[in-house]
């Protein structure tokens, strides 16, 4: 009789379990606020001047990896998770050109907005500043940089962060 009672007791008990998760959980749920935002940090990096893309990650709101599309005034992030779009101000800031080692240096910034979003990042919105800098050197021909040939050694690397919000 007592094995059966502590089976009852245990039973009982998880019959109570379940059922405050089951509120708590749904509790929880509609007291969900309808929009996230915070802070996301992105970093794009390259060693091709070809390359039609560039390596993202994406981390601080969610975490996430893909490739960016880079354009003139726009370029489109293509992640794991959905995509969007980023228009950017021109860089400004110092760049310098060695023609006797052929080396080419950019540090610049400015700002971006973020938008149109697809998948998990359908809604986004955002703001904030990025960082490019670029160290590359020119390929020669007859002893001269070659302003026509690819890079022999580039790295580019982008920094950017700033407040986002998520529906």
């Amino acid at each position: 009789m007592l094995r059966l009672n502590r089976r009852l007791l245990g039973v009982a008990a998880a019959v109570v379990f379940a059922a405050s998760l089951a509120v708590t959980g749904a509790t929880a749920a509609s007291a969900a606020p309808a929009s996230v935002s915070g802070t996301l940090s992105v970093q794009i990096v390259s060693t091709s001047a070809t390359s039609p893309t560039e390596s993202v990650i994406t981390h601080g709101l969610f975490t996430d990896y893909g490739v960016d599309h880079p354009g003139n005034t726009v370029d489109k992030l293509v992640l794991q998770n959905g995509s969007f779009k980023v228009a950017h101000s021109p860089g400004v800031g110092p760049q310098s050109f060695n023609p006797q080692t052929c080396l080419l240096l950019v540090d610049q910034h400015g700002t971006y907005k973020i938008y149109r979003g697809t998948g998990k990042y359908r809604g986004i919105r955002g703001s904030g500043m990025y960082h490019v800098t670029v160290t590359s050197i020119a390929a020669r021909v007859n002893g001269k940089c070659s302003q026509t040939l690819p890079p022999v050694a580039y790295q580019l690397i982008i920094t950017a962060s700033g407040p986002v919000s998520l529906p």
